[in-house]
């Protein structure tokens, strides 16, 4: 359930009971035809998805995140390392403070990968909370899933054209984009990865059938619901 659905007395007598939450992380950058919200629509509705039938409840995404190598794409929002790395944190220091003491974070974008490592120096610190930090998209079976289907497959491209990702009146292009050097990506400017990159799809294929992507879908709900049951130490 979502955290917006719930008021104060309502979270305070789940506490009683249970003591699982889970954030979404997300970012607001440039996904080529698709919206600029892919990975915060992504992160929450799979973390609704999967703790909607266990009754655990669904903070808000954090809805921006670390993408400074896209700024040169209007509409992508970037915050520093430093500044996200205390959002979080704040934002972890309250969810322990109020009696969540087990806390899946479900990240939707790769750039705030530094999340991950950080997440271990703050439990050293609260040891009495455990958190789980999952890169919902490239976890085990769904990048498994994804493979078999098309192995080329990357930011932009088919596998993050999922029905509720698209644009109304966006068509988009029938071809196979060929696949952009990422090492060269990762030491240019902004200017130069939208030089490079053009619409803002890394490589691959714009769109693939409904049915392949919700048999991903699937996949991936099934994964993050297991987080939730099964592991806590």
């Amino acid at each position: 359930m979502r955290i917006s659905e719930m008021n104060w007395m309502q979270v305070e007598a789940y506490l009683t009971r249970d003591d699982r939450a889970v954030l979404p992380l997300g970012s607001t950058e440039q996904h080529a035809y698709l919206s600029l919200a892919v990975d915060n629509i992504l992160a929450e509705r799979i973390a609704v998805e999967a703790a909607q039938p266990l009754g655990v409840p669904v903070f808000p995404v954090v809805s921006y995140g670390i993408t400074p190598y896209f700024g040169a794409f209007p509409g992508s929002v970037s915050l520093r390392v430093e500044t996200y790395l205390r959002v979080v944190h704040d934002i972890l220091d309250s969810l322990a403070g109020s009696g969540f003491k087990r806390i899946l974070i479900v990240n939707g974008h790769g750039g705030n990968s530094p999340t991950q490592g950080y997440v271990g120096e703050w439990l050293a610190d609260h040891p009495g909370v455990r958190v789980k930090f999952h890169n919902w998209w490239n976890a085990p079976q769904v990048w498994a899933t994804v493979q078999a289907v098309d192995p080329i497959a990357s930011h932009a491209s088919w596998m993050e054209n999922f029905p509720w990702t698209r644009l109304t009146d966006v068509d988009m292009p029938a071809m196979q984009k060929p696949m952009a050097d990422l090492n060269v990506l990762r030491q240019v400017a902004p200017s130069a990865v939208r030089a490079a990159l053009g619409d803002g799809n890394y490589g691959g294929l714009y769109q693939r059938s409904d049915v392949d992507m919700l048999t991903i879908w699937q996949v991936g709900v099934a994964e993050t619901r297991a987080l939730l049951t099964d592991g806590w130490a």
